[in-house]
């Protein structure tokens, strides 16, 4: 893997984080992007002694700024082996009538046309290499839906019907398509849900052992360390307390 470049979006915290040190771990070359370019610097600054990094800072919402950073990559970076579409986001929990619109704007555009935008930006040289393979990070919640999950929900609905739609199309092109679905997760996935209340976004996690970012980015280095004719093609993965998006066993 030493003469692969990776994109990792979504790359400053929890998963994208997490899965950005073990590739860098394994020498794989890195291009990580993200909206907080702090983070993006200290990240660039801790593994830069692993392997080659490279940064983007802007936000896969806005499509003019993904085609804009994705196409000012330096030559050097620019043939992109393995794009982890991990950048993704919940906000608010509120039932269908009483939801935020800006909070159902958020999910859609990040979750959903976020991805899409940065797939389309490098499948085209995927496709003229006949070689790639890309991971799309999902969620339990695109397998099942919960009481107030409603709009986030559908979002990781869409990207798993993307997922399947992407794997169809890019079939007999030499490109691996697979998702990796994970159910609770100790990240900062709840602090932004509950918009910056910690008390409540603590609770989430108490009583039982989530999965931590590093459980999943084990998963994807998995994936992407198959022989060539193996693809993982859809993953889901929970931690031993969690049956379901709603049943955890808490002490």
């Amino acid at each position: 893997m030493k003469n692969q470049t990776a994109l990792i979006t979504g790359a400053t915290s929890g998963i994208g984080m997490a899965t950005a040190m073990l590739f860098a771990q394994n020498g794989v070359r890195l291009i990580l992007c993200g909206r907080r370019e702090n983070r993006l610097k200290k990240l660039l600054e801790d593994l830069f002694t692993l392997t080659e990094v490279y940064t983007l800072c802007f936000d896969v919402r806005n499509k003019e700024e993904v085609f804009k950073a994705i196409g000012s990559l330096p030559n050097s970076f620019s043939e992109i082996n393995i794009l982890i579409n991990n950048a993704g986001n919940a906000h608010g929990m509120d039932t269908i009538d009483e939801g935020n619109t800006d909070d159902w704007d958020a999910m859609l555009d990040i979750n959903v046309k976020g991805l899409l935008y940065v797939s389309k930006a490098i499948i085209p040289k995927m496709i003229e290499k006949k070689s790639g393979h890309i991971i799309n990070i999902g969620s339990t919640a695109g397998k099942e839906v919960y009481p107030k999950g409603n709009v986030y929900c559908a979002s990781k609905h869409a990207v798993d019907a993307i997922n399947q739609g992407m794997r169809l199309d890019l079939n007999g092109k030499g490109i691996k398509v697979g998702a990796i679905n994970p159910g609770l997760v100790e990240t900062e996935f709840s602090k932004v849900r509950f918009k910056g209340d910690s008390e409540r976004a603590e609770k989430v996690y108490k009583g039982y052992k989530p999965l931590k970012p590093e459980d999943i980015a084990d998963i994807i280095w998995f994936a992407i360390t198959r022989p060539p004719h193996v693809n993982i093609a859809d993953l889901t993965v929970m931690c031993l307390d969690q049956a379901s998006s709603t049943i955890v066993n808490k002490s």
